[in-house]
Formats: structure tokens, C-alpha cells, sequence
């Protein structure tokens, strides 16, 4: 089966099935309606065709159109390297405008045959900037042999998925990209089992694999922010842990801390020692200084004038 027909979901029908059926007789549109069309798409320009189609990419990422930023381009480039040290099999992105299109003298079943037949086994991704619903994955015929159409049709659909959760041109590069080597790495399994309960058992060891991979993704992320705060972690450890301890021995101190009133001779109240129902009381001088530190009292109500 050819590679750019995998993706199909409906074959093109021969000619002597459309020639079978019926064409239904439809009107044409009057003056008052116009007719609306596709809006048309501008081809890639000429001048790029040479490095898009004319020999086996060098890199495992094609923008000749720098449709990418330096940064956002390495960093890619640099995921498909990793991809390619860690798997069998390669990934190659070739990057376009959304509203391009290839030309219409480039085959790209000819394109796989001449450039991807030989060598490592590759996944080829027409990837279109911005609309990633269209873009298309091809397998090198080494592969179409052990891979069904299904699953690159699968593995398309959850690219595309994935790319379409995120915002910006580049972040939607970048989830295909991870999402189309996750496939891709099950597709290397796929074509080493051949039982369904072997391919069952190997996606299920596949997927725990790339939770693992990316644990370390996000530690790999993460990484410079550590190495960053990581001189102020022992300062500042050492400094919470001093405000507990202060905190610590305040707490205790208030707990077991008492306080001594002074022992008065109390002044007899209207001339008699005891009174029904009144009951001394003791006032200082200071209200700002402990009790234990004064001595003299104050006159209030029930002193004897």
C-alpha cells in the first residue's frame, strides 16, 4: 500500500464504480448567489523546493523557510536527537506554513522511496505551522511492514490531539512532536512481538516507560530553576530552623512562667476588720510596672478618709 495513502479513511473509489453511480442533478447557483469556493492556498516557493525535496535530510528537523526562532529550533532539534540516540528508529519533521501546500509534482511516495527505503528505518511528519490538523505521517516501507494502517492512523489522530491542547505555534510543535515519538517508540515494540498478548504486555511495560521518561523530563525541566535557589536552601533552612527553636523555648518560657503578687497588710474598712459582702482591694501606682516591684498603694473607695 502506498504511504501517502495510509491516512485515508475512504479509498478513492475506481473508475468504474464512479462511473456506476448516479450524479445527482444539482442546480446551479443564480446571479444572486455567489458561489463560494476554498479559499486557495499559496504552494511552497520555488526556491525552497531544492532543500525540501531533492536529497535525505542531513538534520532530523526542515525548516529552510526559518519558520522557527533560533531557540525554539534547537531546542526540537535537539528532542529529535534524543529521540533518535534512544530508539530504532528516526524521526524526521519537515516544517511548513499552514496555509502551504507541497507541489503538486512532488510525490511523496516517491520522496519515501528515494530517500527513507534505505538506511534506519524513519517516521517522516509533514508538519504545517500553526494547523497541525493537517499535517501527514509517512513510514519508511521496512516499517508498513510490521505496522498496521490503523495504528498510524492512530497515531496521527492523538498527535494532532495533543498539539491542538495547546496555545502558540511552537508549543503546538512541540506536543506533537513529543506525542508522535511516544507512537513511534510503540511502533518499534510493534515490530518485535507478534502475538496480541505479547503487543498487550509490551505496550503496558511502553507506557509505564514513558511515565518514567517523563518524570525525568519534568526534573530535567526543573533542573536549572534548582540549581539556581539551591546556594540560599542552607541559609535559609538554617535561619527557619532558628525561628522555630526561638519560637520553641518563648512558648516554653510563657508556660512555666509565674508571677508573685506582694503580700499587704490590708487597712481596716470603716474602722473594722471584716465587711459584709466587700472585699479588699489592691491598687499600685504603676500600672506599667510588675506587681512584685511595688510596695506603696493607692487610695481608692473603700479607704477610710
Amino acid at each position: 500500500m502506498a504511504a501517502d495513502t495510509l491516512l485515508r479513511e475512504n479509498p478513492v473509489p475506481s473508475t468504474t464504480e464512479s462511473a456506476d453511480k448516479q450524479v445527482p442533478d444539482l442546480a446551479k447557483p443564480t446571479e444572486q448567489e455567489p458561489v463560494v469556493t476554498e479559499k486557495a492556498r499559496d504552494l511552497v516557493p520555488e526556491k525552497y523546493w531544492s532543500a525540501y525535496f531533492d536529497k535525505r535530510p542531513k538534520n532530523f528537523l526542515l525548516d529552510p523557510q526559518g519558520l522557527l526562532d533560533s531557540a525554539d529550533y534547537k531546542n526540537r532539534l535537539d528532542f529529535l536527537k534524543d529521540h533518535s540516540g534512544d530508539s530504532s528508529l528516526d524521526l524526521f519533521v519537515y516544517v511548513f506554513k499552514g496555509d502551504q501546500d507541497i507541489p503538486g509534482k512532488v510525490s511523496a511516495e516517491e520522496l519515501i522511496d528515494r530517500f527513507f527505503t534505505q538506511g534506519r528505518p524513519a517516521a517522516i511528519v509533514f508538519y504545517f505551522m500553526g494547523a497541525p490538523q493537517r499535517s501527514v505521517i509517512y513510514l519508511s516501507p521496512s516499517i508498513l511492514d510490521h505496522v498496521p494502517p490503523a495504528e498510524l492512523h492512530h497515531a496521527l489522530e492523538s498527535s494532532i490531539m495533543k498539539a491542538s491542547e495547546r496555545q502558540g505555534a511552537a508549543a503546538q510543535l512541540e506536543a506533537f512532536l513529543v506525542q508522535t515519538s511516544i507512537r513511534v517508540d510503540w511502533m518499534e515494540q510493534m515490530m518485535g512481538v507478534t502475538s496480541a498478548s505479547d503487543r498487550q504486555a509490551s505496550l503496558s511495560e511502553h507506557l509505564a516507560q514513558t511515565e518514567q521518561k517523563k518524570k525525568h523530563g519534568l526534573l530535567a525541566h526543573l533542573q536549572p530553576i534548582i540549581d539556581r535557589i539551591k546556594p540560599f536552601v542552607i541559609p535559609a533552612t538554617a535561619v527557619v530552623g532558628a525561628l522555630v527553636v526561638l519560637w520553641g523555648i518563648v512558648t516554653l518560657a510563657r508556660r512555666r512562667s509565674s508571677y508573685r503578687f506582694p503580700e499587704f497588710d490590708v487597712e481596716p474598712r470603716l474602722g473594722g476588720g471584716h465587711a459584709a459582702g466587700v472585699g479588699a482591694v489592691i491598687s499600685f501606682a504603676s500600672s506599667a510596672l510588675p506587681p512584685a516591684s511595688q510596695r506603696d498603694q493607692t487610695r481608692d473607695y473603700l479607704h477610710h478618709v
